[in-house]
């Protein structure tokens, strides 16, 4: 039976098998960083990155460093078998579908962190995985993908983790790694911050093609935002969710956290992908509709996103 190695192993500099599923920017970040550190790590990633991921390893170029990452690279949902982590980043979309995908293949006491954007993934694959190998995560990080098997670090790479078993262990890992971690009782609270500077920023960033630094600078954009962010408040308090912090002020530090970074949602239309506009202001919308919430900026931004969305071919 595989299982995440004690806290006295990891101190002994045992290595964790991990297994990326869905190695996006997100995704192969944090493995990156995780081989880095010494672990042994495979990315299951879409067929042109896997091929530069073998050839050349991971091109990882951050505010610190600038190498190439030597680890394994697959394009088949079985290489999670033997993972005692798996670090879970597809699209908000692939879910459930990702989920049955990994399932046949997952080791009895593999960890899956939910390393996705929204409130509700770990819910959902919850549905498909079994109960306690789920463990919700918030990802606070500035990537894009520059290039077949080349990941951009922009900027922040902290992660809230959900208690569990094996959560301790995987933070001091992780931390050991160079990534910033901690375990919080309110991960429900720290995803909705989280989804609130999304609502915030993503839309707008997508819609106008510009980054972080230059959306703020239009005029009127910083009076939306706040209409974003008072809105997907008072949705999440409805909900019996507790935001900590000063919301308004967290949006108006984080272009200048981050001036140069596009949006995920920006990153998929210029692309041509689907984005995750449903579970972000989309997310939103819904609840507030459900909950007798008014969400007029949410609901304007969602639809633009979606309209743009549908010129695609």
């Amino acid at each position: 039976m595989a299982s995440i190695p004690s806290t006295e192993q990891q101190g002994a500099k045992s290595r964790l098998k991990v297994a990326v599923m869905g190695a996006g920017a997100v995704g192969c970040y944090y493995g990156g960083m995780l081989a880095r550190a010494g672990h042994d790590v495979v990315l299951i990633a879409r067929p042109q990155h896997m091929e530069a991921i073998t050839r050349d390893g991971l091109h990882m170029e951050t505010r610190s460093f600038d190498e190439h990452v030597r680890l394994a690279a697959s394009s088949e949902p079985a290489a999670v078998q033997g993972a005692d982590l798996v670090l879970f980043s597809v699209k908000s979309t692939d879910t459930e579908s990702a989920g049955a995908l990994i399932r046949p293949h997952l080791a009895p006491g593999a960890l899956v962190l939910c390393l996705q954007n929204g409130v509700d993934n770990a819910d959902r694959l919850r549905t498909v995985l079994p109960q306690h190998a789920v463990a919700a995560a918030v990802v606070y990080v500035a990537t894009e993908m520059a290039g077949p098997g080349h990941v951009k670090h922009h900027g922040r790479g902290e992660l809230v983790i959900e208690p569990s078993p094996a959560s301790q262990t995987v933070a001091q890992a992780l931390i050991a790694a160079g990534v910033p971690a901690e375990i919080s009782d309110n991960v429900r609270g720290a995803l909705w911050a989280k989804l609130i500077l999304n609502c915030a920023y993503n839309a707008v960033s997508a819609i106008t093609q510009l980054p972080y630094g230059k959306t703020v600078a239009g005029e009127g954009v910083q009076d939306l935002m706040r209409d974003v962010v008072a809105e997907s408040l008072a949705v999440a308090e409805a909900e019996g969710v507790q935001v900590q912090g000063d919301m308004h002020l967290a949006v108006d530090k984080l272009a200048g956290s981050m001036p140069s970074q596009f949006s995920s949602t920006a990153q998929d239309l210029a692309r041509g992908k689907p984005t995750e506009i449903d579970y972000l202001n989309g997310l939103v919308v819904k609840r507030g509709e459900a909950l007798g919430v008014p969400t007029p900026a949410n609901r304007v931004l969602w639809a633009l996103v979606r309209l743009i969305e549908s010129k695609r071919p």
